[in-house]
């Protein structure tokens, strides 16, 4: 069995890290497409009945910035895996760290200021009542959360009183009541009473708990998370593994990349033009859409190798050099003689010491 080193140095491993992340960031992206074409189309049917004054408040806006948040980001991630670039990987490596991190500060800090928390979502969930036959999108949501939790209001029933159709102070029939969503339904499947909350915001909650749900949905919610523990557990982690998984496939592929560029496995164009080959000059025939697909032999020209440094069984000699050996420069003779001249030296002196080198040979051969 191959040793993991074996493994990860193989292009199987490179190339299933590389199409793994790629196939990864491409569902992400159609995701966050999808996303932001619901919640663009959203938004265009808000703007026909202006509603909610706060941006943030608006469902369409959310879905917008996340659908754009999610395409942005997984588009980065799909062009760096297809094109082995590691700045666009770095970034899409960065920008998931940072928004893994992010979700957990902020849900540490949700269950650190519990108390602080309920007051920001129910002023929000006030202001939603506000305009809540003005904005489809918030009353469907509302409609859903107090029939499915079996609640009313934010923090109570009595938040209700804040819309203008419900408020006691009103002349019409849902004056001092509340919506039929907040009704105690006695039978599965029977017919709803749409006026069944007629004036309850007047009454205790002694008194309402057979006709209405007293229990605002803040509470409610908190409570199912708190008796169904793995459930909430299970939709953190369907929010966080996928990026996490993410994150994890990046942060491999981008170091393959950086020791695939030490060991200079991989190819720079821009060296191949200083080293004379033209971009025009390689044959992509096979490499696909995105110039990238593996081919046995490569794309790149390489010249034929000398069958004697190509044979197999030849060894390298091995060579130690204690320390490195002095370089000689030869400068022309012209050059040593304007040296000479500078130095005080004459074309005399050369002379003298040519004809002593003479002598010294003739006494040699003498011997």
């Amino acid at each position: 069995m191959p040793s993991y080193k074996e493994v990860r140095n193989s292009n199987r491993f490179y190339y299933f890290i590389k199409f793994t992340l790629n196939v990864y960031s491409m569902l992400f992206s159609l995701l966050g497409l999808c996303v932001l074409c619901v919640g663009v189309y959203a938004e265009v049917e808000r703007q026909k009945n202006r509603t909610l004054e706060g941006v943030f408040l608006a469902p369409a806006v959310v879905l917008i910035l996340l659908g754009l948040v999610m395409f942005t980001v997984s588009l980065v991630g799909m062009v760096g895996s297809l094109r082995d670039n590691k700045t666009l990987l770095h970034m899409f490596l960065c920008v998931l760290c940072v928004l893994l991190f992010l979700q957990a500060v902020a849900l540490i800090v949700a269950l650190i200021f519990e108390k602080k928390t309920s007051a920001l979502f129910q002023s929000s969930i006030r202001e939603g009542i506000k305009h809540y036959y003005d904005d489809l999108d918030f009353k469907n949501i509302l409609d859903f959360v107090q029939q499915k939790f079996s609640c009313c209001g934010g923090d109570e029933y009595k938040d209700w009183g804040v819309n203008q159709y419900h408020f006691c102070n009103g002349t019409g029939p849902l004056a001092c009541g509340v919506p039929y969503t907040c009704c105690v339904r006695q039978k599965v499947g029977e017919v709803v009473n749409t006026l069944c909350g007629y004036q309850t915001l007047s009454q205790q909650r002694e008194v309402l708990v057979d006709v209405i749900h007293v229990r605002g949905c803040i509470h409610a919610v908190n409570l199912w998370m708190g008796d169904n523990v793995g459930t909430t557990i299970g939709l953190c982690c369907a929010i966080g593994l996928p990026q996490l998984m993410g994150i994890i496939l990046s942060c491999m592929f981008w170091n393959l990349l950086v020791e695939m560029s030490e060991s200079m496995d991989m190819v720079d164009f821009k060296i191949l033009k200083r080293a004379g080959f033209e971009y025009r000059e390689l044959d992509l025939s096979g490499a696909g859409c995105c110039l990238c697909l593996p081919r046995d032999g490569g794309y790149l020209p390489l010249p034929a190798l000398d069958p004697i440094l190509s044979d197999p069984d030849l060894k390298p000699i091995p060579i130690r050099v204690q320390r490195p050996l002095p370089v000689q420069v030869h400068r022309p003779l012209a050059q040593s003689l304007q040296d000479l001249q500078l130095s005080g030296q004459s074309g005399r002196g050369l002379d003298e010491v040519d004809i002593g080198r003479k002598q010294n040979k003739h006494k040699r051969r003498e011997y």
